[in-house]
C-alpha cells in the first residue's frame, strides 16, 4: 500500500509518494509560504492531490519544521514559520480527505534513515539534522521517542554558552549557535572582518556576501578564516554529541541536513572531538558516528512510513 510523505521547510515543501519499502516512486517539490500558515496547508494539500491521482493511498504523513504536539496534529510553535497553535492535521484533512498524521521534521528524517538508511540494523539512535539550525531524532528500541508532550529532541536549542548568542527561540547560548549552517557563515564573517588577511580567499570568491556556498569553496581551496568556521563548527558538534552520549548512551550518531554536504571538511574532527570529550572514556564503547544515506529525501521517507505506521 502506498502513502504519501510531505517535508515541509522554511523554503520549500516537498513530497512523494512511498511504498513499503521506502522507495519513493513519484516526487514533487513546491515553494513554501512561509508568512502565510493558511496557504502552506493548501500548498500541502495541492501536491497531495496531484501525486494521488490516479493511485489508491492509504494516508499522509507531514514532516513540519516546529514543535508538534502529542496528538501528533497542532504545530504548538515554529521558529521559523508563521505558525503559533497551528490546527495543521485538521486543515490538511479537511482538504484532502485521507487520513493525516504531523510530525517534526527532525522526527520524520531519523525515523526514515533508521528504517531504511544510516541506521538499518541499530537499536538507539540520535539523528541530528545540521541544517540552518540543528534538529534531532531519537529512536529507542524501535521506536521514535517523542516525550511527554511530544516536544523532545529539540536538541539545537540545548543551552551550551549561558548568556550567548541570541537563537530564533528566544533563549540565549543554544547548540544550534555554534554548530550548524548559520553558526558557520556567523564565524566566518567574523574572522573576515577581524583578520581580512585570514580571508583572502573567501573575500574573492563572496565579496561582501558571504554565506555556506563560498566558505565552502573557499575552504576547500584552503582558505584559512572558512577552514577555522568549520573548525569550529566541528569542534561544538562533536562536544555536543558526547555530552548527549553522557545521557542517552545510543549505539549511533547519524549526521544529516544541508551542512552534512560538506562532511569532508568537519566530519572526521567532529568525531575526533567526541572520543575526547566523551565521559568514561576508554571504559565504554564508542557510538558509531554516520553520516545520514537517504540525503534530502529522508524526511519525506520517514513522514510516509509514520504514517503508514499510524
Amino acid at each position: 500500500m502506498l502513502t504519501i510523505g510531505v517535508d515541509i521547510g522554511g523554503t520549500k515543501v516537498a513530497a512523494g509518494v512511498v511504498d513499503e519499502d521506502g522507495e519513493i516512486v513519484e516526487h514533487a517539490l513546491r515553494p513554501t509560504p512561509a508568512d502565510q500558515p493558511d496557504l502552506v496547508a493548501e500548498t500541502v494539500a495541492g501536491v497531495v492531490g496531484e501525486l494521488a491521482e490516479g493511485r489508491e493511498i492509504e494516508a499522509v504523513g507531514v514532516g513540519a519544521a516546529g514543535f508538534v504536539d502529542e496528538t501528533r496534529s497542532i504545530v504548538r510553535f515554529a521558529p521559523n514559520l508563521a505558525w503559533r497553535e497551528e490546527p495543521l492535521q485538521k486543515k490538511i484533512t479537511g482538504l484532502i480527505g485521507l487520513p493525516v498524521v504531523v510530525e517534526n521534521d527532525a522526527n520524520a528524517m531519523a525515523w526514515g534513515e533508521t528504517r531504511f538508511g544510516a541506521g538499518r540494523g541499530q537499536t538507539h539512535v540520535v539523528c541530528i539534522t545540521v541544517g540552518t539550525g540543528i534538529g534531532g531524532g531519537l529512536v529507542f528500541d524501535g521506536k521514535l521517542y517523542r516525550g511527554r508532550w511530544g516536544m523532545g529532541a529539540e536538541l539545537g536549542h540545548i543551552q551550551v554558552v549561558p548568556e550567548g548568542r541570541l537563537c530564533g527561540c528566544g533563549n540565549l547560548g543554544c547548540w544550534e549557535q555554534y554548530a550548524s549552517g548559520n553558526a558557520l557563515v556567523a564565524d566566518a564573517r567574523e574572522i573576515a572582518r577581524q583578520q581580512p588577511e585570514r580571508a583572502r580567499i573567501l573575500s574573492e570568491l563572496a565579496g561582501d556576501k558571504i554565506e555556506g556556498e563560498e566558505i565552502t569553496e573557499a575552504a576547500r581551496k584552503g582558505d584559512d578564516a572558512s577552514l577555522a568556521a568549520f573548525a569550529s563548527l566541528a569542534d561544538w558538534l562533536g562536544q555536543g554529541m558526547a555530552d548527549l552520549a553522557a545521557i542517552l548512551d545510543p549505539s549511533c550518531f547519524i549526521i544529516g541536513g544541508g551542512v552534512s554536504r560538506a562532511a569532508d571538511l568537519f566530519f572526521d574532527r567532529a568525531k575526533e572531538t567526541f572520543a575526547r570529550q566523551l565521559t568514561g572514556r576508554g571504559h565504554r564503547p564508542l557510538a558509531d558516528i554516520r553520516l545520514a544515506e537517504l540525503g534530502a529525501s529522508a524526511g519525506v521517507v520517514g513522514a510516509a512510513d509514520l504514517a503508514r505506521q499510524r
